[in-house]
């Protein structure tokens, strides 16, 4: 999910916390940027349709909501194994095709190739298997397969930003049906798939067509040095156990909001279709053929507004926020003389982005903590949508103080003080030279360049970042996991219209992902708390 955040290798820690990202071997400016959103955008959508549709496809294959949260370890699995690993192959690649563009081209084939396996699931296996329990069976592996190959293979294909989740989110709200027929199938969530794996295809392909990558090429000197993967993850670990204080808080704020974030993105469109069909559906409706393509656009349209709030928030906030290099005492704005006396008076009122982070935790946690007490369509959209602006702030702050105190530990004589006492010095950086063809790079570590808090310095502190944004979402999966099997035990009587009654769970008591919900507004709370102990931490 991405809540996936990436192990990523910078060329520049700026003041501000922004990071200049590296995408082929070169800063990701110009051009390149515009197509390397364009490639994001797309791996967001098939994120987005994947958290959309896959929960309620799982429950109408005959999946208890329990096992189904077992299924979501492979989106932390993924993140955690996949993005470090191809990251450092990647990186040692001499490939003539570039560094990175074969793994975005096999990553995108398995991807696509596995989104249509899981739309027509249960016909490639109706080719092979008669017997019906058997073909029940068969068809829950294949597409629990499909989704864990989806998810690693994506991780070596794209990244995301926020307007590809608005997109897919709005193509999934829409009635594909009268768009497209039967053309791309005969459900919506079968059209989905064909639309987002066209989608990545075409945004991988251009990706690969509009961005110059330079060919690695080996001297020598690079054989035997110590980045591989296990070094990576090891390095990772052990930094990790002598983290600097607001590095630390920051990680640990980010693994009590992530606790939070988990159920939310993962189960939030069930549970709006689930609320649909349970208060506000016509007999029709629920009796309808495609109750999982209903599901789908009920949740998608809830969806599309928190993106849209997400998305406004992200160019509002930070005119309304004061960013923190606005903090700094010999900071003077110098607005125009006729707007002045505004700025001035705005100034006055803003909040930091510290508050500003702290408040969107308590406004995340008192949307969730009233999910278990919806009953109707319209409050479950009021509550998601909410959220919007929590999630643009989650999107925004922990990458943008961690980008401070890695620039911070860069601008200091090389020493930065951690919790357990003893200095920690700043990690060697890479430096790359290059020949007369710029089509050529040659790599020279120097382990006496540390001038700049870049490269292996802030590749570091994100994935140790990013570690604590993946370890919530394995214990989010497992409280999911134990509340389902206590308050919904059984298969969905609203999408399981195959089994037997018996095996249906009672929708008398509270709704179970509500009730997840509510446990991570919690979770949430205390990660307000501990964003508070910031400002008074050195």
């Amino acid at each position: 999910m991405d809540g996936h955040a990436a192990y990523q290798r910078c060329d520049r820690v700026h003041a501000d916390g922004s990071l200049d990202l590296q995408l082929g071997g070169s800063t990701v400016s110009g051009r390149p940027m515009h197509v390397n959103n364009i490639l994001r955008g797309a791996g967001r959508f098939t994120w987005g349709t994947e958290m959309t549709y896959c929960t309620p496809y799982l429950l109408q294959l005959g999946l208890t909501k329990s096992r189904t949260s077992l299924v979501w370890i492979a989106g932390p699995l993924s993140g955690l194994i996949m993005q470090p690993v191809v990251g450092v192959i990647a990186d040692k690649s001499k490939s003539k095709w570039g560094r990175r563009r074969p793994f975005m081209v096999v990553g995108t084939l398995i991807v696509s190739v596995c989104l249509l396996v899981l739309g027509w699931t249960k016909e490639i296996v109706g080719m092979f298997v008669t017997d019906t329990d058997t073909k029940r069976t068969a068809t829950i592996v294949l597409a629990v397969l499909s989704i864990y190959a989806v998810d690693f293979a994506i991780n070596a294909a794209s990244r995301m930003i926020s307007i590809g989740h608005l997109a897919g989110y709005g193509a999934g709200a829409l009635d594909l049906q009268r768009i497209f027929g039967s053309a791309l199938g005969d459900s919506q969530f079968k059209r989905m798939t064909v639309i987002a794996a066209l989608a990545l295809v075409v945004a991988v392909g251009v990706t690969c067509w509009a961005v110059e990558e330079r060919v690695l090429l080996s001297d020598g000197k690079e054989d035997g040095d110590d980045s591989g993967a296990f070094a990576v993850l090891s390095k990772i670990l052990k930094t990790t156990m002598h983290l600097p204080n607001r590095i630390q808080a920051i990680c640990w704020v980010q693994f009590w909001s992530w606790i939070g974030w988990f159920p939310f993105l993962f189960y939030s469109t069930t549970w709006v279709g689930e609320i649909y069909l349970r208060y506000d559906a016509s007999p029709e409706t629920r009796e309808h053929h495609d109750t999982l393509g209903n599901i789908g656009r009920v949740g998608s349209m809830s969806l599309v507004v928190f993106s849209i709030i997400t998305f406004i928030g992200s160019f509002a906030l930070p005119w309304v926020v004061v960013a923190p290099e606005d903090e700094k005492p010999g900071f003077t704005p110098r607005p125009p003389p006729m707007l002045a006396p505004v700025v001035e008076k705005l100034d006055k009122i803003k909040p930091t982005l510290l508050t500003a982070w702290t408040a969107s935790h308590l406004i995340f946690a008192g949307s969730m903590v009233f999910a278990p007490f919806v009953s109707s369509l319209r409050s479950a959209t009021t509550i998601v949508a909410i959220c919007g602006i929590p999630w643009a702030l989650a999107s925004w702050a922990p990458f943008t103080f961690i980008g401070i105190e890695i620039s911070k530990i860069g601008s200091s004589p090389g020493l930065y003080p951690s919790r357990n006492g003893p200095s920690y010095r700043r990690l060697s950086n890479a430096s790359f030279e290059f020949e007369h063809d710029p089509a050529v790079l040659r790599p020279h570590h120097n382990s006496e360049d540390i001038a700049a808090p870049t490269g292996e310095l802030a590749g570091i502190y994100l994935g140790i970042l990013n570690l604590f944004t993946t370890l919530p979402q394995f214990i989010g999966t497992f409280i999911s996991m134990i509340v389902f099997s206590i308050l919904e035990p059984g298969k969905s009587p609203e999408l399981a219209k195959e089994a037997h009654p018996d095996e249906h769970h009672s929708t008398d008591g509270p709704n179970a992902i509500a009730v997840c919900l509510f446990i991570g507004a919690l979770a949430s709370v205390g990660a307000a708390y501990a964003t508070s102990r910031l400002k008074d931490m050195p």
